[in-house]
């Protein structure tokens, strides 16, 4: 999805009229029909990603197929009531939209048709990346050799490297990174739900072995992203459809792990804010109850997180899960490369319009430091709270209550941290 919206991107942008930008899909093409039945892969947008998906278009071909609005997000404790929320005033403006990942991927594909200077070249994979500038440094000038399965040889002034957290354009690179798995697997599932109430909020839960999240695709369906052990994972899907219900409405309601100490404090705690605060504690709501699952919907993934220690260098640039691999629960992964894509644009255009080598250092290099200086903090924050709530050690589940509950009372805190996700 990154690599694509990179190439329509440029695509569209007036002053790459006359370049020529080749986009390299190692699978085949695709051939995407809308069906009654959701895909079980989806990616939560924020409003920086639709203003990209936007700028070319794709975002209007998304909406005429389907996506559903995000107005309100709840996170909570299993192991305390704590609980922090987040939504504008009213309801009055969507916090996301979530999209299923072929949906968000059609869309992009059909706006690159729309751009004649663009070649996709499918069922292409690269055999090998030639680099001058690795061991040559007055070779700056030199193109970049890209050598692909088919025996066709490519020249070029700009390598972008969109080829996921396996990156063989960043191991070509020789970038060290900074790499570990969680012991953790991603299951999804998509799920049924009763009634048909307006289903826009998207609903988190904290347990020990990992959170359990529930994204609305419609008014009577949900995605589930349900990260634990790996031997839990495996148990789930060898599970009866009715053993699979259960256990999501039992890990979404259950009390089994409240911690006494920490509810205690919280209470304490609470008296304290609404002194200060007035009604600042937010209004709990009940995440709805799952009746069924779709039939073939339940898949698991690993989790891990990779981050290069280097996003460029002369010829070449990282983006997307080449660059930064994290970990699901803040459901920023695709939105952190969609923010690489806005990000290497605007400085590549700058580039364009003042003639220089798209590929020149200092260039790429300006592209690094924005990028870098955005997603660190970000990365080093999602895998300090995996780490503080895979736990249920009392001075952890403590820690974590009580800063949750502090969080939600501070509005303009809260203000902040929605900014900040809808335009990382």
């Amino acid at each position: 999805m990154v690599g694509a919206a990179m190439a329509c991107a440029l695509g569209h942008e007036p002053n790459f009229a006359k370049k020529k930008i080749t986009l390299l899909e190692s699978g085949p093409e695709k051939v995407f029909e809308l069906t009654k039945t959701y895909k079980n892969r989806v990616s939560t947008i924020n409003p920086a990603s639709v203003a990209l998906l936007d700028s070319f278009g794709a975002w209007d071909k998304i909406l005429q197929m389907r996506c559903q609005p995000v107005k309100r997000m709840q996170v909570w404790e299993s192991c305390s009531d704590s609980l922090l929320t987040f939504n504008h005033p009213d309801l009055s403006l969507e916090l996301a939209y979530v999209v299923e990942n072929d949906v968000l991927l059609s869309a992009i594909t059909d706006s690159l048709k729309e751009c004649p200077q663009v070649e996709v070249l499918y069922d292409t994979k690269v055999s090998n990346v030639d680099i001058p500038m690795l061991n040559d440094p007055s070779a700056k000038d030199s193109l970049l050799t890209i050598s692909l399965n088919n025996g066709r040889i490519l020249r070029t002034h700009l390598l972008i490297g969109a080829d996921g957290s396996n990156s063989l354009v960043r191991k070509t690179c020789n970038f060290p990174t900074v790499q570990w798995e969680y012991d953790q697997a991603g299951v999804v599932a998509t799920l049924q739900l009763s009634g048909e109430a307006e289903n826009t909020v998207a609903w988190q839960r904290f347990l020990p072995s990992g959170p359990i999240a529930m994204l609305p695709l419609s008014n009577s369906l949900s995605s589930m992203v349900w990260s634990t052990s790996p031997t839990h994972a495996k148990k789930l899907l060898t599970m009866t459809k009715e053993e699979f219900i259960d256990a999501v409405n039992h890990a979404f309601w259950h009390d089994d792990k409240k911690n006494l100490i920490a509810q205690n404090m919280e209470k304490s705690l609470e008296k304290f804010l609404d002194k200060i605060v007035p009604g600042g504690t937010s209004m709990r709501q009940l995440p709805p109850t799952v009746i069924g699952v779709d039939e073939g919907s339940c898949a698991m993934f690993p989790l891990g997180l990779n981050l290069s220690s280097h996003y460029v260098r002369q010829r070449v640039a990282l983006i997307g899960d080449a660059a930064h691999r994290v970990h699901p629960l803040a459901g920023q992964g695709v939105n952190l490369g969609f923010a690489d894509v806005t990000c290497l644009q605007s400085m590549l255009t700058k580039a364009m319009n003042e003639g220089a080598d798209l590929g020149s250092l200092n260039i790429l290099l300006a592209y690094e430091t924005e990028r870098q200086r955005q997603i660190i903090p970000i990365v080093a924050a999602i895998d300090g709270l995996q780490k503080l709530y895979g736990t249920d050690w009392t001075p952890a589940v403590v820690l974590r209550s009580l800063g949750l509950q502090a969080t939600n009372a501070a509005t303009f805190l809260k203000d902040k941290l929605i900014q900040k996700a809808s335009s990382s």
